[in-house]
């Protein structure tokens, strides 16, 4: 250790601490505040294939085994590269020189200012940016690029994609996406270039390395001869999410992993910008509803979720840091903080960004003009506690109440709260049909809660506000005969129930004329409701009454919000003497979707021209064949056989492979399945192969299931960063669940030490196992294997194990208590009575 130019300090000895990974260094003398020291360290590392640090990976080319060596160092594994402090507080700026191979190609996060010899390219030094986004790879990959200078615009993959266009895409896209976030975050893009690269081995979806991302090929690289428009969506919608962190989260970082939320629930959020900005016609913004907000509503309602922020100093350890990264952080930061620019206006949202981007909660927090307190503390509750309210209106006399919304009316919780599961709602919604244009603020509990109705008027760049006097009642929610419906377009991050006359209303209008409904809040009331029953909040036949007027809904949201709930249906009830009659239901719903898209589609020979619509052929194809419609199933089964007797002539259309390979692979037997694991084996496209993956699990034949569970364990044949997936897609099928905890089980050693350190899917396959968990004996195993494997611990799916035994007692709960009850309601629709 040196001191300047002074003698060298004297180091007695050093240890690891390996809980929290640190070196220890003891000194002889302590050092001098203000003093600059230098440590010279010399280490070496094997360049492993285990995701994390710095490490292989390997792929076949033109029959050649070729090696990419890369980096993953998010969120704490660059200290697995060299000796650091990588704390994200503690930036750095990079000079970076690499020696490798001739004929291989080196990158970093600055742009190559040339190669010193045949083995050294040296490279701009970095921003001052923390260790987790430092980038290096040394690859035989090529590149395409945009002609333009500043920045310069790469994407990098193996050289037989760049050559069949598979960049084409990410490269076009990112151009547009780039120009939309500076003009958004009114900074320029602060790097001279611009590079990403797709990588065939990846624990993550991708990683936004300033200046050189890094993806899975599944998310950058795009075919427009094998890949879907969903494919085309996941790329548009992760390179915008990438994108936006070069300035959320790179140019400004945050100190500590306990705010990991505000990181990854802006980008999540702004990416549906970006991404609609690249691509205006898909009207992607508004399906962050179902993708996000639905999606987080179901953990968030659990007793063992957690608040977006915690102390600092609950997170310290390594697992306890990746367990941040988790739905919580990203989904529902997003819709808390789509729900802030909706209060403030999106115009005063991103102002708040460009007036002090360094702090931007600060910057809009004094915004005080139409709120009825600061953005502070209308934030805080909804951030700083777990959970979401559910607001009740009672529409006969206009009283408005809130509750913390649990999925388990029973359930204890046992996490003390600073605002007392209270929160400060902003409320927009609609009476009979028509708008109102005012936020109505509700305040507190039923009871003790003051009411603000906050009136926003637009006049050029003035707001006037109008605030009328505390009121426990809103006599403008009663209904006097018309339905009301509130959280327009699901604004705000709360669920909301009505009084029985209310829900009658609604349903009248849902069976007459459904459109008069935004589309948007026809696919909540669907959410809503089968939660508000899951919660006892509402019985379990009204909430099935919302898909009663399916068969004559086309949307997509609507459809796939039911489809989601009922998926849950299906989890519970496809072992039980439910399940026919459940299919008998559902069949006689989607047989009109699926008759529908025949016809658009002149008999399934063009494709939808609306984004959304072709996301609904999928479904209606998926749902008449897995509920036993004749004609799907035969089109299914024909379509595939056609692919078998002439392998190279693939002519199934690329939205529909996902659906008709798992159709026609569950109908069929060995003859099948093989032929799915021939062409997986030789796909040259990264996004027809994963759709020929999940397919596989589709299968009836345990034997075949078997054996695909037992490729998991040799990554030669499934690699490492699909294996979770595989397990957890053979979890879902009914005749797999089983299996796939059993395999589990056996193999938990193994699993644990090869994906349980750096995988992000990892804490995934433990909810996609026990997913069917509905029975005491499920539980009782499930309480086995925590027990068992208590003294070395879950890692980074720690909080899903404590999800899962809290799922797993609902669902006993809830079968007990509605089996009977559902199992009349699908009686009674299938024998055409009344309801």
């Amino acid at each position: 250790l040196i001191v300047n130019d002074a003698a060298a300090l004297i180091i007695e000895s050093t240890w690891l601490q390996p809980e929290t990974q640190y070196l220890v260094i003891n000194l002889k003398s302590k050092l001098r505040q203000g003093q600059k020291y230098q440590l010279y360290t010399e280490f070496t590392g094997e360049l492993a294939d285990d995701l994390s640090g710095f490490y292989r990976s390997e792929y076949e080319e033109d029959g050649l085994q070729k090696i990419v060596a890369t980096s993953q160092m998010h969120p704490t594994y660059a200290r697995k590269t060299f000796p650091c402090f990588d704390e994200p507080a503690l930036k750095a700026i990079f000079h970076i020189t690499l020696i490798h191979p001739p004929g291989t190609v080196a990158l970093s996060n600055g742009m190559e200012r040339g190669q010193l010899s045949w083995t050294k390219t040296k490279f701009e030094p970095t921003k001052n940016m923390s260790t987790y986004l430092l980038a290096i790879i040394v690859s035989d990959y090529t590149y395409i690029n945009t002609t333009q200078k500043d920045p310069q615009i790469r994407i990098w993959a193996r050289r037989k994609a760049i050559d069949l266009g598979q960049g084409n895409y990410a490269l076009n896209v990112t151009g547009p996406i780039l120009d939309f976030f500076q003009s958004y975050y009114n900074i320029a893009y602060p790097l001279t270039k611009s590079d990403q690269i797709a990588l065939p081995d990846f624990y993550y979806g991708a990683m936004e390395n300033w200046g050189l991302v890094t993806y899975r090929e599944t998310n950058l690289l795009y075919d427009p001869e094998t890949s879907s428009s969903r494919n085309k969506e996941k790329t548009a919608t992760i390179i915008a999410h990438e994108l936006a962190h070069m300035w959320f989260g790179n140019l400004v970082t945050l100190r500590w992993w306990n705010e990991v939320w505000l990181n990854e629930g802006f980008a999540s959020y702004v990416a549906y910008l970006g991404a609609d900005h690249a691509e205006p016609t898909w009207n992607v913004r508004d399906l962050i509803v179902l993708d996000e907000i639905h999606k987080v509503f179901a953990v968030d309602a659990l007793t063992s979720s957690h608040p977006l922020s915690s102390n600092e100093d609950s997170i310290v350890l390594p697992n306890q840091i990746s367990e941040q990264f988790d739905v919580i952080s990203y989904s529902k930061g997003a819709a808390v903080l789509r729900m802030l620019s909706d209060v403030l206006s999106e115009p005063v949202f991103i102002q708040g960004l460009s007036v002090c981007f360094c702090i931007f909660l600060l910057a809009v927090k004094e915004y005080n003009g139409s709120l009825p307190h600061s953005v502070d503390r209308i934030m805080s509750p909804w951030v700083l506690q777990m959970g979401f309210p559910v607001v009740t209106i009672n529409t006969a006399i206009g009283k408005v109440s809130q509750k913390h919304f649990l999925l388990d009316a029973d359930s204890n919780v046992t996490v003390k709260s600073p605002y007392n599961y209270e929160w400060l709602i902003p409320i927009r919604w609609i009476r009979g049909g028509t708008v109102q244009k005012d936020i109505w603020w509700l305040m507190e509990k039923e009871g003790k809660y003051n009411t603000n109705v906050i009136k926003l008027f637009e006049n050029l760049s003035m707001w006037v506000f109008f605030s009328f006097p505390p009121s426990v009642i809103n006599l403008e929610m009663r209904s006097d005969g018309f339905w009301v419906l509130a959280n327009i377009n699901v604004t705000g991050y709360y669920r909301v129930n009505y009084d029985l006359g209310n829900w009658e209303r609604l349903f009248t209008q849902l069976n007459t004329n459904h459109k008069v409904i935004p589309v948007i809040n026809r696919a909540q009331l669907v959410d809503d409701a089968f939660s508000l029953a899951r919660a006892q909040l509402l019985s379990t036949s009204l909430a099935l009454r919302t898909t009663s007027y399916l068969s004559k809904e086309t949307e997509y949201m609507p459809w796939q919000s039911a489809l989601n709930n009922l998926d849950y249906y299906y989890l519970m009830l496809d072992r039980t003497d439910v399940y026919q009659p459940m299919q008998d239901y559902i069949r006689k719903q989607v047989t009109p979707l699926f008759l529908y898209f025949k016809n658009m589609t002149l008999d399934w020979s063009s494709v939808p021209v609306q984004h959304t619509d072709q996301y609904n052929q999928e479904n209606a194809i998926r749902m008449a064949c897995r509920s036993g419609v004749p004609e799907c199933n035969s089109l299914t089964t024909t379509w595939f056989k056609k692919w078998m007797e002439e392998p190279q002539q693939n002519m199934i259309h690329p939205n529909l492979r996902s659906v008709v390979y798992c159709s026609a692979i569950a109908a069929g037997d060995e003859a099948e399945w093989e032929f799915g694991w021939s062409q997986f084996k030789i796909a040259s496209v990264a996004n027809e192969a994963n759709k020929l993956m999940f397919a596989l699990a589709c299968t009836n034949n345990t034997e075949l299931l078997n054996r695909y569970l037992s490729y998991t364990l040799n990554s030669t044949i499934i690699r490492k960063q699909d294996a979770t997936s595989v397990i957890t897609s053979v979890a879902s099928n009914r005749a797999g669940q089983k299996l796939a905890w059993d395999f589990v089980r056996n193999h938990w050693e193994y699993m644990f030490t090869e994906y349980g350190v750096g995988s992000f899917s990892f804490a995934s396959m433990i909810t996609g196992v026990t997913a069917r968990f509905s029975t005491p004996a499920e539980l009782q195993e499930l309480k086995e294997f925590v027990e068992a494997h208590s003294a070395t611990g879950f890692g980074s799916a720690t909080l899903a194990v404590d999800q899962a035994l809290e799922r797993t007692r609902m669902n006993i709960k809830w079968l007990q208590t509605n089996k009977q009850e559902i199992l009349n309601w699908f009686n009674s629709q299938n024998g055409d009575q009344m309801q």
